[in-house]
């Protein structure tokens, strides 16, 4: 399956603004793609690219005062079938873990481990270890918390989420997250592409979207406590410990939003050019 993938954002800086972006595919899916994945600027600025410290590739630009246009185009190689399952996966002995795995299991920014232990042992002690607990978790948001872009507001974290049952993709990914490290399952957030491939297209107009990755059995797994369900077509941009660490873009001054727009859309390999 080919997959166009793209974006065309316009931002309105009054100033001069340094801006760090992180639009390109992460580099697990460099491999897959078949065109070039590399961000333009209108106007041009000289770009920075450099590697993070969780992986993922950067940009890093100082935007000229005016209307400053962040776009590109791209095509990517998919294999065509849903999330990969395994029911069996087991969870691993906090002893038995990675290192680097590690700072997975900690609370960060959106993720108050600290304040929704408590409530995860409750939920979810009694849950066979392993993939089960963590789709018990998945099952559990789904279930409780309501989608709707009028919740979102970027100071929400986990517990917000918890105690408001309301909020967009990613609060659902961090109350989810933060309930699998509570019980000593590694999670880390993931943003990416994810098209309306082999579902019924919601009303809402295309976006960038947030899942997550649960480490069982010697391995990361996508999870998404948004959407429930394996889905197709899934691109992974960038992975880190929440919506702190891997934001599309993070304007250090004020940086009006005036266009978004981003398509993810399955095409026919002979009109893929």
């Amino acid at each position: 399956m080919l997959i166009r993938l793209g974006y065309d954002i316009e931002f309105y800086l009054p100033f001069p603004t340094p801006i760090v972006a992180l639009l390109e595919v992460h580099p697990s899916r460099i491999p897959d793609l078949r065109e070039p994945d590399q961000m333009k600027l209108d106007p041009e600025v000289p770009i920075e690219r450099y590697v993070d410290s969780f992986g993922n590739h950067c940009s890093r630009f100082l935007g000229e005062a005016g209307t400053l246009r962040i776009y590109n185009s791209t095509l990517i190689e998919d294999s065509g079938e849903p999330d990969p399952q395994a029911p069996d996966a087991r969870q691993h002995p906090v002893e038995e873990l990675p290192a680097e795995v590690l700072p997975f299991l900690m609370g960060s920014r959106y993720c108050e481990t600290d304040l929704l232990s408590q409530v995860a042992s409750e939920l979810f002690g009694q849950v066979t270890p392993g993939w089960a607990r963590v789709q018990a978790v998945c099952d559990w948001v789904y279930s409780k918390v309501e989608f709707g872009y009028p919740y979102a507001r970027a100071t929400k974290t986990a517990l917000d989420v918890y105690l408001e049952r309301t909020g967009v993709c990613r609060d659902f990914q961090h109350l989810a997250i933060t309930f699998c490290r509570c019980l000593n399952i590694p999670a880390r957030y993931a943003a990416g592409y994810l098209g309306d491939i082999g579902i019924v297209i919601p009303p809402s107009p295309m976006d960038f979207s947030a899942w997550f990755e649960a480490y069982l059995d010697g391995r990361w797994w996508t999870f998404d406590a948004r959407h429930n369900q394996p889905r197709i077509g899934r691109v992974v941009m960038a992975t880190g410990r929440d919506a702190t660490d891997i934001a599309i873009t993070t304007a250090f001054g004020r940086a009006p939003l005036t266009r978004f727009f981003v398509v993810s859309d399955e095409v026919k390999a002979q009109t893929a050019a």
